[in-house]
């Protein structure tokens, strides 16, 4: 019951925080548990790292302000022990925090060394990529972080509605692929042969912040192309990976992908212009962006699509 979108400007920086809200919230009967974003400004030198170091319900309370800022100050610690240069540590809530840094090493080591420091959970690393989500609707999400203000080319939304798991941040979409740089899915649908593809994963080394089966398939793209693999062909092997039934999109520095299963079951409307392309579950999410009459169609079955910057 989950709905999710994509958007990517293919001439230059837009409203994209403003943009997918309005299609986010369109979505809202779909589920208002929890909102999430995956948006790309301009890539730079600097790294940006989106994280938390509580859950909301858990941030207030006798002694949680003192916790919480001594933890900020141990990232700090850590960062300057690790190499990284800080530029600037922000805060919206209090509990997600947005650090832009200095960094020329691996991201792994350095996500795996703030894990260490109690409660923290890196949401995103990367030059261009910013992973924020939160408990609530679009509209009350994207208050609380000003992503109305958010400029950039592309990016992709998730709105949840909690069945089989916690209303909480661990749970909610989308799914940075730790621990490779920018890469992000959100999918509708479930994986069957979800455990089989995180044993093997695991194997090779990578960790899961979750149970939810959008993360292997941000880790099973990002590994794939880290050996070489175009995004595209990347998504074309998932198809005979993956069982089950499924849409997802996939995001990375330049790109946005769609991908639909052998039975495409699961929804996905998609409108494409020449200077801009918008999928969602639901066709009101197009029309909530795009304001006059337009023509939309459905991805076939085993369709891959990829549009670039």
């Amino acid at each position: 019951m989950c709905g999710i979108a994509g958007i990517i400007h293919r001439d230059g920086a837009a409203d994209v925080g403003a943009e997918l809200t309005a299609m986010l919230q369109s979505m809202k009967h779909r589920g208002p548990d929890s909102t999430g974003y995956a948006v790309y400004g301009p890539a730079d030198d600097m790294v940006v790292v989106r994280f938390v170091l509580a859950e909301p319900a858990k941030s207030s309370g006798f002694g949680m302000a003192e916790r919480l800022e001594r933890n900020r100050n141990e990232i700090e610690s850590r960062l300057a022990k690790i190499g990284a240069e800080v530029d600037t540590i922000t805060s919206d809530t209090g509990y997600a925090f947005r650090a832009s840094i200095r960094y020329s090493g691996e991201l792994k080591p350095l996500a795996d060394y703030l894990e260490d420091v109690p409660g923290c959970e890196v949401l995103s690393l990367g030059n261009s990529l910013e992973i924020i989500k939160d408990l609530g609707d679009a509209n009350t999400v994207s208050g609380m972080y000003g992503l109305n203000s958010f400029r950039g080319t592309h990016g992709l939304g998730h709105v949840r509605m909690a069945t089989e798991s916690e209303v909480d941040l661990a749970s909610a979409h989308p799914y940075w692929a730790y621990p490779f740089a920018d890469v992000a899915v959100v999918h509708n649908g479930q994986l069957t042969n979800y455990h089989q593809w995180r044993r093997r994963l695991e194997q090779a080394g990578q960790r899961f912040q979750s149970e939810c089966d959008s993360e292997i398939i941000a880790v099973y793209l990002a590994e794939q192309m880290s050996s070489g693999m175009s995004l595209e062909t990347a998504m074309k092997a998932s198809l005979d990976d993956f069982d089950g039934v499924f849409t997802y999109v996939c995001v990375t520095g330049n790109e946005l992908g769609v991908a639909k299963d052998e039975m495409a079951a699961k929804p996905l409307v998609l409108f494409e212009s020449d200077e801009l392309v918008a999928v969602a579950t639901e066709e009101v999410a197009i029309r909530s962006l795009v304001k006059r009459e337009v023509e939309t169609r459905d991805p076939y079955e085993r369709e891959v699509l990829v549009w670039q910057v």
